[in-house]
């Protein structure tokens, strides 16, 4: 390595200048491994399956931190799994090109994931697109074969890893879920883009369920389903700066499927503007036994836009409507705080809370709502639900 004395001001100012030419840039690269040097092909054609999982190998083996860099192209590449542990915490995957999926939604369709990342400690994902060509399989199951199909992957899912970044990533048109982060800690989602198309079935932009200390900031999430959703065993998530729209809300759960259920507690959904969406913020039980909980929720300074249940807390969620257990959610939910929230539904009743008579919702806190139908007041709707009114709040509490 070559070392240029200069004096101190022209070394200060060639530090800058090096920091400076890009957001991921360190002033020494240890180690890079490009996916092309291990016959990875950006033609959109070629099989780089091998070529990703050969990079992961050396990247996992070294003791430095390293870079897998994918360059422009479109990367052709089936299901993979990247696992840990690695002999090193700091691995970036800097994708300034396009991993595409199989246009046949068979070939990865009953994989868990399209692209796993399991027992790593530091891993940072820096742009880049994900498409998962996963037009033809909402198509199945929107048909009358909809029995044949399968479930569909998942496009990214980080399992059982943590102190994870992803950075200015863009998934398009997944199979199922965009994003699955799943028994993780220390995680830090940002400038994402998702895009689907409305009519997509179960493709949450981002789901996140028995995880600590999740940060959702700064995104841009429009697809079938809920932009994002909450399940169970969360603590410490903070979803900032969003826009959601077309889909189906932020939901906390579906919770209490199982009779055993680990809780939901420290959630805070803030600076959030919903477009067009068939819910906005939204809590929603099985209406059967459990043991778990909800607990220390806010949700604070958000838009609605021709929103059609604005506000919701239900404990009797049923999909199907077929098969319910019909009986009184074992969830309990307190201390909910809604403040500063306005704008527009597209029903009367803006704000619905329809919570278990044996566990009712307690510590609900309204503050500062405005929301309105086609210019003309609308309504709330309470049942099972206790809890206080601060400041000016439209619809009239029903508490």
């Amino acid at each position: 390595m070559t070392i240029i004395q200069l004096d101190n001001n022209h070394s200060l100012l060639l530090f800058i200048f090096l920091v400076g030419l890009s957001n991921w840039s360190i002033f020494v690269e240890t180690s890079s491994y490009n996916v092309v040097n291990f016959g990875g092909k950006g033609d959109g054609t070629t099989d780089s399956t091998q070529a990703f999982q050969m990079a992961w190998a050396n990247a996992c083996a070294s003791t430095e931190k390293v870079t897998i860099y994918v360059p422009r192209g479109r990367y052709y590449i089936k299901n993979v799994t990247f696992s840990g542990p690695c002999n090193n915490k700091g691995i970036i995957f800097r994708i300034d090109g396009t991993l595409e999926a199989p246009s046949d939604f068979v070939v990865i369709g009953n994989s868990e994931a399209w692209i796993l990342f399991r027992h790593v400690d530091g891993i940072t994902i820096l742009g880049g697109n994900l498409d998962g060509h996963g037009a033809a399989l909402w198509a199945c199951k929107n048909s009358s074969y909809n029995t044949l199909c399968p479930t569909g992957a998942t496009t990214l899912e980080f399992s059982n890893s943590k102190n994870v970044v992803i950075n200015n990533l863009k998934s398009l048109n997944s199979q199922m879920f965009h994003i699955t982060i799943n028994g993780c800690k220390n995680v830090i989602i940002k400038g994402l883009r998702v895009s689907a198309s409305s009519n997509s079935p179960n493709t949450d932009g981002i789901h996140v369920q028995s995880s600590s200390n999740v940060t959702i900031i700064n995104s841009k999430i429009g697809t079938g389903d809920d932009c994002i959703s909450v399940g169970p065993g969360i603590s410490n998530l903070q979803i900032e700066n969003i826009s959601c729209g077309p889909g189906h809300g932020i939901s906390i759960g579906s919770l209490g499927k199982d009779v055993t259920e680990i809780g939901v507690q420290n959630v805070t959904v803030k600076n959030v503007v919903f477009s067009r969406t068939k819910n906005g913020v939204r809590i929603k039980t099985w209406g059967k036994p459990s043991n778990g909980f909800a607990t220390n929720i806010i949700f604070q300074h958000i838009v609605m836009n021709n929103v059609h249940n604005p506000i919701v807390i239900d404990q009797n969620y049923c999909p199907t409507h077929k098969a319910c257990p019909g009986k009184a959610s074992g969830i309990k939910i307190s201390n909910v705080t809604y403040q500063d929230i306005h704008g527009t539904s597209t029903t009367t009743v803006a704000i619905m809370f329809d919570c278990s008579p044996t566990n009712p919702c307690i510590g609900i806190k309204l503050e500062n709502i405005s929301l309105t139908y086609k210019n003309q007041t609308t309504e709330a709707r309470c049942y099972n639900a206790r809890g206080v009114v601060v400041g000016q709040v439209q619809p009239t509490a029903c508490f």
